[in-house]
């Protein structure tokens, strides 16, 4: 079982941008290559249902053989990681890390505490994110997601605001959480190290003008 996106199209003032008929399978990384605005970023929205309205999306999403095009984003169980690491600067880092959680799960501290120790940050819960590196701040945005169980993992070119080094252990962090635990990825950007790293295929869209 798997993510597969089955003849969708995104398109704006009937122009098509991004038309996919694809399937990614478990612990994959499916790369989309393309030019800023060529519509990468908008197909990651379409995929979490939420495509802006100057938009149209059609064709159907499956998850696992369930059909979750029209489900509200929040039931759709797909988790994703943008440019910026958007942690909420009033929280400490074990907050931040707890809002990924689902509500009523036992042992918080305990899961928190684990995601810091597997992301390498052991001990700083109580830190607040400003002190954090880019690096580390990037870290602790994968752990939230991964805490809230998504069944798939989209990228919004998270690498891209990192310098050389961070980015190649981000990525390299990124890829095997995701392969560990069997989550379908889904990579927009328009960095072929970033593509050849996730070692899986690579599709190229070239879209409509905006």
């Amino acid at each position: 079982m798997s993510l597969r996106l089955e003849a969708l199209e995104i398109a704006k003032d009937n122009a098509v941008m991004v038309a996919l008929d694809c399937e990614v399978a478990p612990g994959e990384v499916l790369s989309i290559m393309g030019p800023s605005g060529c519509g990468k970023s908008t197909l990651l929205a379409a995929l979490i249902g939420a495509l802006p309205p100057a938009f149209r999306a059609t064709g159907r999403v499956f998850l696992y053989g369930r059909e979750i095009t029209h489900l509200p984003t929040h039931a759709r169980r797909l988790g994703i990681l943008f440019q910026d690491d958007i942690l909420f600067p009033h929280l400490s880092v074990g907050a931040n890390l707890g809002f990924g959680l689902p509500h009523g799960v036992p042992d918080r501290k305990a899961r928190i505490a684990e995601a810091l120790r597997e992301a390498g940050l052991e001990g700083m819960e109580a830190r607040d994110p400003a002190t954090l590196s880019g690096g580390q701040r990037a870290r602790v945005a994968l752990m939230r997601t991964l805490l809230a169980e998504p069944r798939a993992l989209l990228l919004d070119e998270p690498f891209s605001r990192l310098d050389a080094d961070r980015r190649a252990q981000m990525r390299h962090f990124v890829f095997q959480r995701a392969r560990s635990r069997g989550l379908p990825v889904v990579l927009v950007t328009h960095d072929r190290e970033d593509a050849d790293a996730a070692g899986g295929r690579i599709l190229s869209v070239r879209g409509a003008p905006l």
